[in-house]
């Protein structure tokens, strides 16, 4: 019988990367044990989990990570994010890898701030940022108890891994520094996430399938369950897509509770993989305008399908149940369809929503980003890459304004609508700019 091994690294408030790289390196090479970091200040640049290591974050023991994007150049992943290779704690092809809590990560995220874009109300991040956490292809992953703030980018990020659980994370991320997102979960299977909160400007739980260096899928996502987690995000709070490389298959979220959010619900397909078989039940919402540099504002639930590159067709959204969905929205339902894939088979059930006006306005228009605009803009184009760019007319290409004003619930390129139960409170009399029909359905 193997006993697995104890390191205990007491902190010193200094650069700990050596120290805690080999204890890491020995508790894998004998099979497998735990590196505790034991209260106070912990300092380091990248780190590397193995096979059979729990890295774990004692009572007050504080990982401050080292500001610089350098510092993490042996810690490289293959799957490129917002041109980010690196990840502070990286994971690749290792077995039964945990993080724990009840410790802090401190990811340093105000030293990746460049200036400030007024258009927009958000920060100007740096050109290159380290994501905090990231595993590829890994199986049997833990993430328990730990407690991460000040992500520079994407925070916990979970490449084609199998058998994951996450439990009781918290995320706390500057609401003003875009591409924060708070879990990724790209091309995973069987993923339990329950009991974990989330703030960031960015997607709070997402679910993506992005493609390897050769363009294709790094894999499918399927058999997922988020529950009980509560997230408040500047973009969508539970999200699929939009990168879709791959399929999406078997995925519930349900009991969650989504506050001071842009948008709640949202499935956005547009490259290639289909999404099928999609629930959201019993979930709380609170989403509110945000200025039109942000995706989407204040929409309940979003659901968009679009060829964003010529040469792809973007996959179909079908089988989609949402149901026993409560609170307000300063924007609309929205079901969109743009591309011959389509958007079949929904079902609304026992929805229950206050359409209120927002301050700015922006809720008057549908979104249909991210399109081809945005991943190829014309050479004279205002904006920022990935996220917005104007028109020689100073509107923002993508939104687009609700024929006859906004209703309750938008329809375009849906086949198979059921509605029952649905209830949409709206203002008596209602502003101007809204649509007199709850309902309006447009045909391509």
């Amino acid at each position: 019988m193997t006993t697995l091994q104890q390191f205990r690294i007491r902190a010193t408030g200094h650069d700990a990367t050596a120290e805690i790289q080999s204890a890491i390196d020995q508790a894998s090479a004998r099979g497998g044990g735990r590196v505790s970091l034991l209260g106070g200040e912990h300092v380091s640049a990248g780190l590397v989990l193995k096979s059979g290591v729990e890295l774990h974050l004692a009572d007050d023991a504080l990982l401050r990570s080292v500001p610089e994007y350098d510092a993490y150049r042996h810690t490289t992943v293959t799957v490129i994010a917002e041109k980010s290779n690196r990840g502070m704690i990286v994971a690749r092809n290792a077995e039964n890898v945990r993080i724990t809590g009840p410790g802090r990560i401190e990811a340093g995220g105000e030293h990746f701030i460049t200036g400030d874009d007024p258009d927009v109300g958000t920060f100007i991040p740096a050109e290159f940022r380290p994501r905090v956490i990231v595993f590829e292809r890994c199986r049997g992953v833990g993430l328990d108890g730990l407690q991460v703030a000040g992500s520079p980018m994407w925070t916990l990020h979970l490449a084609d891994c199998e058998d994951v659980t996450i439990r009781n994370v918290t995320v706390t991320n500057d609401r003003r520094l875009p591409n924060t997102d708070g879990i990724v979960l790209d091309a995973c299977r069987r993923v339990l996430i329950e009991d974990c909160a989330i703030s960031t400007a960015d997607d709070g739980i997402c679910l993506k399938t992005s493609a390897g260096p050769d363009g294709t899928a790094i894999g499918t996502c399927q058999n997922v369950m988020v529950r009980r987690c509560s997230v408040s995000s500047l973009s969508c709070a539970l999200k699929l897509g939009t990168e879709s490389f791959g399929d999406f298959s078997s995925i519930t979220f349900e009991d969650c509770k989504i506050s001071d959010s842009n948008r709640g619900l949202g499935l956005f397909s547009r490259d290639g993989g289909h999404m099928r078989n999609i629930r959201f039940s019993r979930i709380e919402v609170d989403c509110r305008e945000t200025p039109d540099g942000f995706w989407g504002s204040g929409e309940a639930l979003t659901v968009t399908v679009v060829d964003r590159r010529p040469e792809r067709q973007a996959g179909a959204i079908e089988n989609l149940l949402v149901e026993a969905i409560s609170g307000r929205m300063e924007g609309a339902i929205n079901l969109v369809s743009t591309s011959a894939a389509g958007i079949r088979n929904v079902a609304l059930r026992g929805i229950t929503l206050a359409q209120e006006p927002g301050p700015l306005g922006t809720g008057l228009r549908y979104d249909l980003r991210p399109t081809f605009a945005d991943i190829a803009p014309s050479a004279e184009a205002a904006g920022r890459a990935n996220a917005w760019t104007r028109g020689a007319d100073g509107r923002i290409l993508g939104l687009i304004d609700y024929p006859g004003g906004r209703p309750a619930i938008y329809l375009r390129g849906v086949e198979g609508l059921v509605a029952e139960g649905v209830t949409v409170k709206r203002p008596a009399p209602l502003p101007e700019g809204w649509n007199g029909e709850d309902i309006v359905e447009e045909t391509n």
